[in-house]
């Protein structure tokens, strides 16, 4: 709350309460061709997340069709999103990254 002295009375003015933004999901989608090890190459590189980690989402992503590689503001997962469909796509493979929003 800010105060604000004007002669001799005091001003006091309220901040309106603000939602925090939405974070989104970004998520690895499975498919039949791309190398279990890109994958983790990928989630170590994009995500910076440790080999342990990485093997961890990579097997989720190969057993239940989607592994969460992290969570973010929309900025910074729609950025995450482009860097590895263009990543994979220059390596020439079809790994998928999708975001949603994270309720």
């Amino acid at each position: 709350m800010a105060t604000r002295h004007q002669d001799e009375s005091v001003v006091q003015t309220e901040r309106p309460a603000i939602a925090p933004p939405p974070i989104y999901k970004v998520l690895l989608l499975n498919d039949d061709f791309t190398p279990m090890e890109f994958v983790i190459y990928v989630l170590e590189r994009f995500f910076l997340m440790g080999r342990e980690q990485a093997t961890a989402v990579m097997l989720k992503v190969h057993n239940e069709g989607a592994g969460l590689a992290g969570i973010y503001p929309r900025d910074v997962a729609e950025t995450k999103v482009h860097q590895v469909r263009e990543f994979a796509r220059n390596h020439q493979h079809p790994l998928q990254c999708v975001m949603e929003e994270d309720k």
